[in-house]
């Protein structure tokens, strides 16, 4: 299930997220959409298509294949791709910092700020939307930072900030 951000909302990516986003439509696109036409194509000519399992699912799996192209082709236009590497060195936080942060109530914590199509919590990425984020960007280490949540405010200190490093290219 796609999660659209409000229209107004720009879409910074990583240059890594935004090519993975553009892999994944390509791939889409050249592989696994030609292959669902071909079954489906295939299904069809195997008479009653009302009970022809290979056909319905086929069908099915099309209309997902071609929403998720939309989706894709959407957030890939309106993209804006940052690199954090330029930041490097950087004792404040932008967009694509990993942060160490010391909270009272959970000790230390490590996220990285990512963009709203590329965060992964699993992975301790959180979107740059996200209220932990928007408290931090913009702090330097040893500032500390105000995040309100539904239980009362908590206090945030910057720990570390890192960037990756700047690439021979760059």
């Amino acid at each position: 299930m796609e999660n659209t951000p409000p229209p107004v909302v720009k879409n910074y990516m990583t240059p890594a997220g935004y090519a993975r986003l553009k892999a994944e439509l390509l791939h889409l696109l050249d592989v696994e959409r030609p292959e669902v036409v071909s079954a489906v194509s295939w299904a069809a000519k195997n008479g009653d298509r009302s009970e022809n399992g290979d056909y319905i699912y086929g069908k099915k799996r099309l209309r997902e294949i071609d929403r998720r192209i939309r989706f894709l082709t959407k957030r890939l236009e309106i993209a804006e791709v940052v690199d954090p590497s330029l930041h490097a060195g950087s004792e404040q936080v932008f967009f694509g910092a990993t942060v160490t942060y010391s909270d009272d109530e959970d000790g230390e914590r490590t996220i990285t700020i990512m963009g709203i199509d590329e965060a992964d919590s699993r992975m301790g990425q959180v979107s740059w939307i996200s209220p932990v984020a928007r408290a931090l960007l913009k702090a330097h280490v040893g500032d500390e930072v105000q995040l309100p949540t539904p239980g009362g405010v908590r206090h945030l200190e910057v720990v570390e900030v890192q960037y990756p490093p700047r690439s021979a290219a760059t």
